[in-house]
């Protein structure tokens, strides 16, 4: 039993990093110093030109499309602007996946579709 314990808890261990390796980037100007309000000038003097911009198809505003490279590793990065210009997100995706991650967490659940989430009660 504590073998199948300690298999358990390694799997566990092992599935719960993060696939970004986010520790490493930490200390890019992007990651370390973009913040919440910042302008897409501001952004720019801090990251340089972005790889690419976009407008956001879910919610009204663009998002910068970078790639962090750092210790052999290569890792998408966004910067996305609300309709103002202004920064509200950030994160080790591309543009077009925040954008695909936005666009699914507005789908309506489909684990209630039917019986509307109430189980009949018999």
């Amino acid at each position: 039993m504590n073998k199948t314990l300690f298999a358990m808890l390694a799997v566990l261990a092992a599935s719960s990093g993060c696939s970004t390796d986010s520790h490493v980037y930490r200390n890019q100007p992007l990651v370390a110093k973009v913040e919440r309000g910042m302008s897409k000038d501001q952004v720019e003097q801090i990251g340089g030109k972005p790889l690419a911009v976009t407008d956001r198809t879910v919610e009204p505003g663009s998002c910068f499309d970078y790639k962090l490279a750092q210790a052999g590793h290569k890792q998408p990065y966004n910067v996305s602007f609300n309709g103002a210009g202004k920064v509200d997100h950030t994160s080790f995706m591309s543009c077009a996946e925040w954008s695909n991650t936005q666009q699914k967490a507005r789908e309506p659940s489909r684990s209630t579709s039917g019986m509307g989430g109430m189980g009949g009660g018999y």
